[in-house]
């Protein structure tokens, strides 16, 4: 559903053909309203609004936990690297992705609703060239759930990085941290 500028979407759990190569040259250059609610849809525009006037713009991605927000983040990524023909050896959105385990690692944890639940929120910045092509991207993390380190509910857990760090804690370059199983630091884990 496509309200003015403001796309509702829906995470079907499975995978749907609507996101294809095919699908992204479909939408690149038409005017929004034109063909159906899609997030290629919003992406265009903004990339349109971009480099048509030479403004910043924004797409907000937003829902609750496991509603699909970084899979959208991920398509509009790959609708701009494709319509803005970046170079090959570019390839942002595969750089933003391949740092997103990490990012989740510190920054996601089990609760009731949903075993990897991001708690936390993200803001990429996609930065462009004179030539309206992909040159590189920032992203930033803001509003992390500090009280999880000390106090989880029942049936949720501390952030994965904490239990990925005590299974390292035989490695030698953690050994320094003295960290001992996850079942030993009760301030940490439930």
């Amino acid at each position: 559903l496509l309200v003015g500028i403001i796309l509702v979407a829906i995470n079907p759990y499975k995978q749907l053909p609507i996101y294809g190569d095919a699908i992204i040259h479909a939408y690149s250059g038409q005017n929004m309203g034109d063909m159906d609610p899609h997030i290629f849809a919003v992406a265009e525009e903004a990339y349109k609004q971009m480099a048509r006037n030479n403004k910043n713009q924004s797409i907000i991605v937003s829902g609750e936990s496991g509603a699909g927000k970084t899979v959208s983040a991920r398509y509009t990524m790959r609708y701009f690297a494709t319509v803005s023909k970046s170079s090959s050896n570019a390839h942002v959105e595969d750089k933003v992705l391949a740092s997103n385990p990490i990012t989740e690692a510190i920054g996601n944890a089990k609760t009731t609703r949903n075993d990897n639940s991001s708690r936390f929120g993200k803001y990429t910045e996609i930065s462009f060239d004179q030539s309206h092509q992909i040159i590189g991207a920032n992203m930033r993390t803001y509003l992390l759930e500090k009280s999880r380190v000390v106090f989880q509910s029942e049936n949720e857990r501390n952030y994965h990085i904490f239990y990925q760090l005590c299974a390292s804690a035989t490695q030698p370059e953690f050994k320094h941290l003295k960290l001992g199983r996850c079942q030993e630091n009760n301030l940490l884990f439930n």
